[in-house]
């Protein structure tokens, strides 16, 4: 028996092996490439910026703050440049999009990195408005759409990279709000982008990570303060469908899942950085266990199988129906 398994264990190695050395190949003359990133005030796109500049890459980085942009440049070498972008005003975007090019000129932007992005509050749909929603859609969406499409003819000159951050919820919405909408539809923008980049030579990936320590635990304490701004806002006959109860409930399980997450950010930050120097990048990259172990095989699996999964633990409503009279 343990023949006939020989020979599949040895092709499997074999190919393992392969894709092992296919994916460690390095481009050449990586000194002489421009990546523009956005987002560079904290987090991944922060490490993405000093890991390009470390590698002798021409870093352009966006930051929303002056503060930010003053703080990557004390770390990083002189040749990092940065700029003040807000991605979801376009006159902001257009700005930065001249810079850009009067700084590759002919060369063209090997790397456009869309990091940029942030959410209000994970909390359910019907705590939300629309105003809610857009506030988050018009950064993480539109925004990074504006900002793609306005960089394009540069990339396209280079032949060059765009790499998207998504997350584990544009392929499984686990909560309520603008976040996974969002992310739901970079997938789905990335995925047309790269079919119709394929023959200008120009490579899409997407990086989806699962949940990251990247922020200090003031900004968790704001994510807290949203969640019961919006409680506090919500007219008293849906406070009263839902009870007290599920709110505190929901507060304390947004607070296990932060202090959940992962410290390794760098996880994240090194699939960038792949997918803008390899020769052959990934056209998905899943950092994290929980993304590679949870969330993608749940969304792999029969709805009624992953509603029952995640609702297994969630907070129940105060005015929920029975089991016995659900149909």
């Amino acid at each position: 028996m343990c023949i006939l398994w020989l020979p599949l264990l040895v092709a499997l190695g074999l190919i393992l092996l392969y894709r092992w050395y296919r994916q460690s190949q390095i481009l050449e003359n990586l000194t002489d490439k421009y990546v523009f990133i956005t987002g560079c005030d904290s987090g991944f796109g922060n490490l993405v910026a000093k890991q390009l500049d470390n590698r002798g890459m021409k870093v352009l980085a966006a930051c929303l703050t002056q503060i930010g942009a003053e703080n990557l440049k004390k770390e990083t070498s002189s040749r990092l440049r940065t700029r003040i972008l807000d991605i979801s005003d376009s006159k902001s975007v257009s700005s930065a999009a001249e810079w850009i090019s009067n700084i590759v000129g002919n060369e063209g932007l090997w790397g456009l990195v869309n990091n940029a992005g942030f959410t209000i509050a994970l909390a359910p749909n019907e705590w939300q408005t629309k105003e809610d929603f857009s506030k988050v859609l018009n950064v993480n969406l539109l925004g990074t759409i504006d900002v793609t499409v306005r960089l394009l003819p540069l990339v396209r000159k280079a032949r060059g990279r765009v790499v998207v951050v998504s997350s584990a919820a544009g392929r499984l919405a686990f909560v309520g709000g603008g976040y996974c909408p969002s992310k739901f539809g970079l997938e789905a923008f990335s995925d047309s982008l790269r079919r119709e980049m394929r023959d200008f030579g120009v490579k899409v990936s997407i990086v989806e990570p699962g949940a990251f320590k990247t922020a200090s635990a003031v900004a968790v304490d704001v994510q807290i303060n949203n969640i019961t701004r919006l409680w506090e806002k919500l007219p008293a006959h849906v406070k009263e469908s839902y009870g007290e109860d599920y709110f505190n409930q929901f507060i304390e399980t947004m607070k296990t899942l932060t202090a959940s997450t992962s410290p390794k950010a760098y996880k994240v930050s090194d699939c960038m950085e792949h997918a803008l120097t390899a020769v052959h990048p990934w056209t998905r990259y899943a950092p994290g266990l929980d993304c590679k172990l949870h969330y993608l095989p749940l969304s792999y699996l029969p709805t009624a199988i992953t509603d029952y999964w995640l609702c297994r633990s969630a907070p129940k409503p105060a005015s929920r129906i029975p089991a016995g009279e659900k149909k």
